[in-house]
């Protein structure tokens, strides 16, 4: 059966945190927030937080500067995955993938749909991989970032969690799922 093994030592994932919006601030960022504290509950390390505007340049070069650093697992963003005129995060990040993981948004939609019903149609959440850093992009609600972290996240990133978990993935942690 699927689960956590509580048998297994839990590794810590070095995990950023990126808003997209035009209006979020600190001191409004409740996504963003939700997004800390569940990765910091379940044990996780915060590598970097940051809020940026719905600007393509702007997402990138933020995003860029995580994948480039080696104290960067993960980098979970919230916001810009609409259809929104402004909502531009999926053609700023996907350019950047190496590979694309498909089904998160497939696992992402199931998840939501049973909360949410067929508006789940509205959110272009992804993820993928570029270079050796795995990229989630979640919808801008808290909500979302709930079900995304809560059903699908905290297992996912959880080292152990069986069969495998993504966390083997990461180079310094690849021996997990050998």
């Amino acid at each position: 059966m699927p689960g956590i093994d509580e048998n297994l030592t839990f590794h810590p994932l070095n995990i950023a945190i990126l808003t997209i919006s035009d209006t979020r601030t600190e001191e409004n960022d409740g996504s963003g927030a939700l997004l800390v504290q569940r990765a910091r509950a379940a044990g996780h390390r915060l590598a970097g937080k940051a809020i940026v505007q719905d600007d393509v340049t702007a997402i990138r070069a933020q995003v860029m500067s995580w994948i480039n650093s080696p104290d960067v697992d993960i980098v979970i963003s919230t916001g810009g995955t609409g259809f929104a005129p402004r909502d531009v995060t999926p053609e700023a990040i996907r350019p950047l993938f190496r590979r694309e993981m498909d089904g998160f948004s497939v696992v992402f939609h199931q998840a939501s749909a049973g909360v949410i019903g067929v508006s789940t149609l509205q959110s272009r959440a992804f993820a993928g991989q570029a270079g050796d850093c795995f990229i989630f992009c979640l919808p801008g609600s808290t909500g979302a970032c709930r079900d995304g972290w809560d059903l699908i996240l905290s297992q996912e990133l959880d080292s152990r969690y069986r069969p495998c978990s993504l966390a083997g993935q990461i180079p310094r942690l690849r021996h997990l799922c050998a």
